[in-house]
């Protein structure tokens, strides 16, 4: 059991970086100061792991290590001096955030499992601490939502969740369900970057006329 708490913390940590990277990067599209690059890569990255430990009911963690943080404001200001060198910093979001979902989802949804939690509620732990991260980014750097456009998001979590709590549900080692859970988002999510991949969205129809909804009313 300690190998593998150990092991969520070393995918906790990745994942804070990650997605404090994609923080800071936003940051510098937007032009802003060094404060704004530290405080948005910091709660970007340890967002969503907080959401996930208070639903648990567990500590928070980087509240008791406080090396998430430190790691946050480090990555988070390294941006800020280099950013500059970076040829497309979309394209390093897009893909930053697409390791940082993988990484985040198959920790939610382990650190879910140990806490007791079924299968259903830690799938569910992992997609929404994956998505958070996301979210809180997004909103406070005033850019599109990214788990609102057409390519494949979400769903690369929900995948990779699944994957991890059916391999370890049928007796699989923990370590190597956390790497097929990660292999499975991050492939998912990289084949929807390249290609557009998108689920089928909603298309407008005709509504009923007044005299169908006059026939069913009045049961003609």
């Amino acid at each position: 059991m300690q190998h593998i708490t150990s092991i969520i913390t070393v995918v906790d940590l990745l994942a804070a970086a990650a997605f404090a990277l994609t923080g800071a990067l936003v940051a510098s599209r937007k032009q802003m100061d060094i404060v704004a690059f530290c405080w948005l890569g910091l709660v970007t990255g340890i967002g969503g792991g907080t959401v996930r430990d208070l639903l648990l009911g567990l500590p928070v963690f980087w509240v008791r290590e406080p090396v998430y943080v430190i790691t946050c404001l480090i990555a988070s200001t390294a941006v800020y001096f280099m950013a500059h060198i970076l040829t497309s910093r979309y394209r390093w979001l897009l893909w930053l955030d697409a390791v940082g979902l993988a990484l985040v989802t198959v920790a939610g949804t382990a650190k879910g499992l140990d806490a007791g939690a079924g299968p259903v509620v830690a799938i569910v732990m992992g997609v929404i601490t994956a998505a958070l991260g996301g979210i809180i980014r997004d909103i406070l750097g005033h850019e599109p939502s990214i788990i609102l456009r057409k390519e494949i998001y979400v769903s690369a979590s929900v995948a990779g969740a699944l994957v991890l709590v059916t391999a370890a549900g049928i007796g699989v080692a923990r370590p190597l369900a956390m790497m097929f859970g990660f292999a499975i988002a991050l492939g998912v999510r990289a084949i929807a970057i390249t290609t557009g991949w998108s689920l089928p969205t909603y298309r407008p129809r005709a509504g009923r006329t007044m005299a169908e909804i006059e026939k069913v009313t009045l049961g003609k």
